[in-house]
């Protein structure tokens, strides 16, 4: 009689990975509302207003190449997923699926439309930590009120949609809250 092996989960597998990736992006979304709604406030001239753009830009564009890791990283593990067998396409995988698609073009229009309003009202407007990027968009003050409406609007739907995401996860956001807590507690 041979021992049946025993199937353990990579340690490294690509869901996890994708999960690694979520929490990075959205640790890296919160310092982004909170410094785009300060600076945002600021007048010209304002110390340090300069350099919260700047970080905040910054910030963006990590954004957008974590995102473009993360649909990388959604595609193989969908494609992984379900060339073994369908989804079951209820309501609720609809409803989750929605969900999820809406949230992904908003971590793609929001830091775009932030590129139009930066472009369009000053061209080499874009750093990331210091290094120039390339314009998307020339210059075009007409489009600068465009930009900053869409680029605020596009925001804050953004933000409305996730905590609607957290709220669909809300068992997922308890537990992560008891962890931390916990954590917390044992560091004191």
């Amino acid at each position: 009689m041979t021992d049946i092996p025993v199937v353990r989960p990579r340690i490294n597998s690509a869901f996890k990975l994708l999960m690694s990736v979520h929490w990075w992006m959205a640790g890296i979304y919160i310092p982004l509302f909170i410094v785009g709604t300060i600076m945002s406030q600021l007048e010209r001239g304002a110390p340090f207003r300069n350099e919260l753009y700047d970080f905040h830009k910054s910030l963006g564009v990590l954004s957008m190449a974590l995102l473009t890791w993360r649909i990388f990283l959604l595609l193989k593990v969908s494609w992984k997923k379900y060339t073994r067998r369908l989804p079951k396409f209820t309501p609720a995988w609809i409803k989750n699926v929605s969900l999820h698609l809406l949230l992904y073009l908003f971590m793609w229009a929001v830091p775009i439309a932030g590129f139009l309003l930066s472009n369009s009202f000053r061209p080499d407007n874009v750093k990331f930590f210091g290094l120039l990027l390339p314009d998307l968009f020339p210059q075009n003050k007409a489009m600068v009120d465009v930009g900053r409406s869409l680029h605020f609007w596009l925001s804050y739907t953004f933000l409305a949609f996730i905590l609607l995401h957290a709220i669909a996860q809300w068992k997922v956001v308890r537990a992560n809250w008891r962890r931390l807590q916990n954590f917390l507690e044992v560091n004191r």
